[in-house]
């Protein structure tokens, strides 16, 4: 009588082929989230309390920028800083995903060159605890990424400054000191 082959070769084989992929799956879900952190190094943001005035401190990302995450009208959303932008900018998939009315077409002057896009307006715009509403947006249909452009019509609702690596945001102090 033959006696049966020995299958714990070809099963050691399968498990040693299942641990490499589960390491590799790890690894990419490590430097995915690295990645992520390096582009946005600000989704869990500082924030301290200057007397009873709440500021919240952001890091520049590797490539230069101010990136968070926040909230327009209770969702939550990824911001890119940017104080050259006049209104608040939201590309057209993501004011969908958020449920904003278009209302009329303007035209805005970019770097490169004349869009049109809609009017909006924002109930709420937060960033950590600061809280700006309601804040004029306009709906860009010429954005396809994700990231909204939280431009001068939020900002100049705060003071802000830079220092090094770290832009610092607070409500105006009472008085103007």
């Amino acid at each position: 009588m033959k006696t049966p082959p020995d299958k714990a070769p070809v099963f050691g084989k399968y498990m040693i082929i299942a641990a490499w992929v589960l390491a590799l799956a790890l690894l990419t879900m490590f430097f995915n989230d690295q990645l992520d952190r390096q582009r946005n190094p600000n989704r869990q943001l500082k924030t301290v309390t200057d007397g009873t005035l709440p500021v919240v401190r952001l890091q520049r990302n590797r490539f230069g920028h101010y990136v968070a995450s926040g909230e327009i009208n209770g969702q939550p959303v990824e911001f890119m800083l940017d104080t050259g932008a006049t209104d608040v900018s939201i590309p057209a998939d993501v004011a969908d995903r958020l449920g904003l009315e278009r209302g009329r077409r303007a035209v805005y002057q970019t770097a490169n060159g004349p869009i049109t896009a809609w009017r909006t307006t924002i109930e709420e715009v937060r960033l950590g605890p600061i809280r700006v509403g309601p804040v004029p947006a306009s709906i860009n249909p010429h954005d396809s990424t994700e990231a909204i452009l939280l431009g001068m019509s939020f900002l100049r609702a705060l003071d802000f400054s830079q220092q090094g690596n770290t832009l610092t945001l607070s409500y105006p102090r009472p008085g103007g000191n």
